[in-house]
């Protein structure tokens, strides 16, 4: 139970951790929009202060890494919802570890990618996928599970219009402010995660199948059957101290 709890806290803390990150290091980029710097601008070799938002991307996903295992166990079977949040958090800390070339998308100078960006591009990708697919499958499953309901909807919600910010991102409809729409797409996806962290936290114990129940039964029966001076269910005889026999 400690080792779950603590993995919930971490479910917790890694997205507002993430969120500080990001805050700091847009805050650090002197002479840029923040509306214009994308998030992953922002561990780029040539950002200022990058190795604020490197360490955003690996303890987002080192502690998404650990909840996801330790909510496998208290969610309903054969979800692959929360297998999904551990994927998401190893390509968040792909996505820290190989960093984008340049904090912009375009600029004098930018001949081409480099094999880390292009690592960097593919973790990112699987991230944002994992993050939207883990909540709205988790959703459907708790809707089925008294112990989960109240927050599958919610959950799902979340997905769904980080999903909808997300598709509007990739459109480039809203171009200067594109950085803006991805971080509360990402911020979305998160708060979806910390809601269930959250309930984790909260979480009543699950109570014991009636297989389980009726066993213990039958376990107390037999042993109060086994109390001394019963033998076999049969009644046995002691000589009493007046030469009688006394039965028990």
């Amino acid at each position: 139970m400690r080792v779950s709890r603590l993995a919930a806290l971490a479910g917790v803390a890694g997205p507002v951790l993430f969120t500080v990150a990001w805050v700091a290091g847009s805050l650090r980029q002197a002479g840029h929009c923040p509306a214009g710097i994308q998030l992953s601008g922002l561990a780029a070799e040539d950002a200022r202060d990058p190795q604020i938002m490197i360490s955003g991307f690996v303890v987002l996903g080192v502690c998404s890494i650990g909840f996801g295992a330790a909510l496998a166990r208290v969610t309903p079977p054969r979800s692959a919802g929360p297998w999904l949040v551990v994927v998401a958090g190893a390509a968040a800390v792909a996505a820290g570890v190989f960093r984008r070339d340049h904090m912009l998308l375009t600029g004098p100078g930018f001949t081409g990618e480099s094999w880390h960006n292009q690592v960097h591009d593919l973790a990112s990708g699987v991230a944002y996928g994992a993050m939207l697919a883990a909540p709205l499958l988790l959703g459907r499953r708790f809707r089925a599970d008294p112990r989960w309901a109240a927050i599958g909807r919610p959950v799902q919600v979340l997905a769904l219009a980080s999903g909808v910010a997300l598709a509007v991102f990739a459109s480039r409809v809203v171009e200067p402010w594109n950085g803006v729409l991805q971080r509360s797409a990402v911020t979305l996806a998160l708060a979806a995660e910390v809601v269930i962290a959250l309930r984790m936290l909260t979480l009543p114990p699950r109570p014991d199948p009636p297989a389980a129940r009726d066993e213990a039964g039958s376990a107390v029966s037999a042993h109060r059957r086994g109390s001394p001076g019963r033998e076999g269910g049969q009644r046995r005889a002691w000589p009493g101290q007046r030469g009688g026999w006394h039965f028990r």
